[in-house]
């Protein structure tokens, strides 16, 4: 690699290149992998339904074909906007609506493809770019070429091309962090300028906390983080700058007050929607997924950590993210380094200790801790861009090295995720393409599955990968379905084991297993007669 403390020039032109690199290849493949379970209550949300409604009309029994989902997953002329906020309150109160009204009104302009919906978090990830440009700005002030390896970085990072191509809000909540952040720094460094400019640059801060907050609930963690910050550089004193930061959050907040009444007097639905995240794991699956969490922010090539090789790299990137929080705390003033440690500790303490002392898997949800990644992000790009320019050529060639490796890791990653069909990501949904291609393989196929758990999403999920000639059969709970005797290709996507034993005794039937993975299985209906 050449000198890049001498060859600016060079060292733009890999930027540019890598940020065009970036651009292709979140556009590239759009609607490849499977449009998974939660992606399609992003569809129902836009419909204007809610699930129940979607219960009792496709859930009753009757055999139906894909062309019955459509209308749940699309705008209609039954539903409007003010539907799409309803359905949000009662039933999905942990998401605001800020990311669902955008996507109602994309749909409503380009279309209802899966790619034009994922389009949408496309063309808003393309807003991190000048988003972190001005946070290095502020934060790291003249630093050379900081903000520009900052935008290199993010646009070979992994784990932003996964929500980049995915239609739900974690995109949109990315780039409000990045606003917010960089507002709050700016008013902190404008405070001493005259009154009206201290009123402009707070009343901005106030609206994109506002904006966080309508993205995603946990942008509260954020604002936590943010307040702590302010209040040490003040040495913990009430002065101008202190009162000026807590009039402007106590605007946000309380723009966002209505949210938050809805939350919580849906907080028995919001309680249910995040049973999940209760389920217990033993710590050294909890550490070993955090560490692949970790890695993967560089290199992701599909990997669980029962991978071998994640046991390789997982160390090396720990080594590099732990390397750079010691490298920017020894190296800067406190007001660069605690900014960036209080992004990376606040917004994932709330999960990670419940976790260790209560059990669950709140941590294990990468969307949860992106603010984290964001910190972790930026520790990373301030120690190779100085390192760049470090005054022995040996350590300068070595971290020319490592900065040329970094972005190796991502441009596999680029690669590999571009040709894939389904990704970690789609979690729970991740087998579908599997179960989609034995089921397509079949002349008259007819897929009997119910409401309950993971299934109602994972169904729909099917839908757009399954073939016209395929069927369904959808009940309410363990009701026993009406199974006609001209039909032989009998598929049960997940059924419990007392379900399908009562399937079993009621028609004689014998089922085999014919797929399965860490969260469902599908089986083959045989009949012995």
């Amino acid at each position: 690699m050449p000198d890049l403390k001498l060859a600016p020039d060079r060292l733009r032109f890999l930027i540019i290149l890598l940020l065009m690199v970036g651009i292709f290849f979140r556009f590239f493949n759009i609607d490849g992998k499977v449009y998974w379970h939660d992606e399609t209550f992003t569809s129902l949300r836009i419909s204007g339904y809610t699930a129940n409604e979607v219960r009792q009309q496709i859930f009753n029994g009757r055999i139906i074909n894909k062309e019955s989902f459509a209308k749940f997953q699309s705008l209609n002329v039954e539903k409007g906007l003010s539907d799409t906020i309803m359905s949000l309150e009662t039933e999905d109160p942990q998401h605001p609506p800020l990311y669902y009204v955008i996507a109602r009104f994309w749909v409503g302009i380009f279309g209802n493809s899966v790619a034009i919906i994922r389009s949408l978090s496309t063309f808003i990830s393309l807003l991190i770019f000048p988003s972190i440009y001005w946070l290095c700005r502020e934060l790291f002030k003249a630093s050379v070429w900081v903000s520009e390896v900052a935008i290199a970085l993010m646009a070979i990072s992994p784990i932003h091309l996964v929500y980049a191509q995915e239609a739900r809000e974690y995109i949109l909540w990315i780039v409000t962090i990045l606003l917010c952040s960089a507002s709050l720094l700016r008013a902190l460094r404008l405070e001493s300028k005259d009154k009206a400019l201290r009123i402009l640059t707070w009343g901005i801060y106030a609206v994109t906390l506002a904006l966080s907050l309508y993205t995603f609930l946990l942008s509260g963690f954020v604002a936590v983080a943010h307040g702590i910050y302010v209040i040490a550089t003040a040495r913990f004193r009430l002065n101008r700058t202190v009162k000026a930061y807590l009039l402007a959050s106590l605007t946000g907040f309380l723009a966002f007050t209505p949210w938050m009444l809805v939350v919580i007097d849906n907080f028995l639905q919001f309680d249910s929607s995040t049973t999940w995240t209760k389920m217990q794991l033993p710590l050294d699956i909890l550490i070993k997924s955090w560490l692949l969490q970790l890695s993967r922010i560089f290199l992701d090539l599909n990997f669980g950590f029962e991978n071998l090789f994640s046991y390789v790299i997982t160390p090396i990137f720990l080594t590099l993210v732990g390397y750079s929080i010691y490298f920017i705390c020894r190296t800067t003033h406190d007001k660069i380094w605690l900014f960036i440690v209080t992004l990376i500790v606040i917004p994932a303490l709330p999960l990670v200790l419940p976790d260790l002392i209560f059990g669950g898997i709140r941590s294990l949800s990468e969307r949860y801790l992106l603010p984290s990644y964001l910190g972790i992000q930026l520790a990373v790009t301030y120690l190779l861009a100085t390192q760049l320019h470090n005054a022995s050529l040996v350590r300068r060639r070595i971290w020319q090295i490592i900065m040329g490796l970094v972005i190796i890791c991502g441009l596999v990653s680029y690669g590999v995720s571009s040709q894939a069909e389904t990704w970690w990501s789609k979690v729970i949904s991740y087998g579908n393409p599997q179960v989609a291609k034995i089921i397509n393989q079949v002349a008259h196929p007819l897929l009997i599955s119910n409401d309950s758990g993971i299934n109602y999403g994972n169904v729909f999920s099917l839908s757009y990968l399954l073939q016209p000639k395929v069927q369904f059969q959808l009940v309410k709970d363990q009701t026993i379905p009406y199974i006609p005797d001209d039909l032989t290709d009998i598929f049960l996507l997940n059924p419990s084991d007392s379900w399908r034993r009562q399937i079993e005794i009621s028609y004689q039937y014998k089922t085999n297993i014919l797929y399965g993975d860490n969260h469902y299985l599908l089986w083959k209906v045989e009949n012995p007669h």
